[in-house]
């Protein structure tokens, strides 16, 4: 009662899961990933016990499609099960139980798998394998979201909408760089909730992304003076050395801590410095 795609990144640095489903905080039950082994999907009448089992093999090197046909062999309720994973390299691996329930079935590919039952249709995974395989110029929860969101636009779940989730880990790649976790978002209960994981995920982007360091400025000249005069007008006044601590203390209210760099600032920030504070005039850089 459930579509998902876990997948991998190109360059292998990032594995993550997302899902969808009638059926209450699906986002809570199937995914699981580990950074640089893999990710999985348990689903259908989910076996929680697949997730550490999985990991575990995939932690140890086993390529994702023995690391389903080991989980399943175990598993007497194998027929009622529905499995998707990849592992850090390799094609990703998928299985559909006999006694799922229509339509239900799944494809997989280098570095993906993507899985469903109680669908409207085969259709609703052609559209998730052609989105994904589509969207590499996307980054990568986006795509993952994206092919999601292809997959709900082809039917989904045949017995309507409720929930989503989405995953992804990198080594370090999460919040201050002390845990894997990228992104971890879910939506419990929705009328839309893929469309609503699309808005948390892009406030996720804004807050918690970490800036393209070939578009930061320099904190200097007329950037700096911008950016004090903006500082003061919140109620951050500048030290005259500049005005690093002042943009730190704003920035750490804002929640866009992440998005700080010592003399320089990222213009996602500038821009969300320039909403917030009262008008203030830029300084004038030349001209007329």
């Amino acid at each position: 009662m459930t579509f998902s795609i876990v997948a991998r990144s190109d360059d292998g640095k990032l594995h993550g899961v997302a899902v969808a489903s009638k059926f209450l905080a699906a986002g809570a039950l199937v995914p699981a990933a580990e950074a640089d082994a893999g990710a999985l999907a348990t689903q259908a009448s989910a076996n929680l016990a697949y997730r550490p089992q999985g990991l575990t093999m995939l932690r140890t090197g086993v390529a994702a499609a023995d690391v389903v046909a080991g989980l399943v062999a175990a598993d007497a309720e194998r027929d009622h099960r529905q499995l998707g994973v990849v592992a850090a390299t390799g094609p990703g691996a998928t299985f559909t139980g006999a006694k799922c329930h229509d339509w239900a079935g799944g494809q997989a590919g280098d570095g993906w798998a993507a899985q469903g039952n109680i669908l409207a249709g085969p259709q609703v995974i052609d559209s998730m394998r052609d989105s994904w395989l589509g969207g590499s110029a996307l980054g990568f929860p986006q795509r993952l979201l994206a092919a999601l969101r292809a997959g709900d636009a082809a039917g989904g779940d045949r017995r309507g909408r409720q929930s989503a989730g989405l995953l992804v880990v990198r080594a370090g790649g999460g919040y201050g760089g002390n845990s894997d976790v990228v992104v971890d978002l879910r939506v419990d209960d929705h009328p839309d909730p893929v469309t609503e994981l699309d808005r948390l995920l892009a406030v996720h982007t804004l807050l918690f992304s970490r800036p393209d360091p070939a578009t930061l400025l320099d904190l200097s000249g007329a950037v700096a003076a911008e950016v004090g005069g903006l500082l003061a007008a919140l109620g951050h006044p500048v030290d005259p050395a500049g005005p690093d601590e002042a943009l730190a203390s704003w920035a750490g209210m804002e929640n866009l801590e992440e998005r700080l760099v010592p003399g320089r600032i990222d213009p996602v920030v500038l821009e969300h410095l320039r909403r917030a504070a009262p008008h203030v005039p830029a300084p004038r850089t030349g001209g007329a």
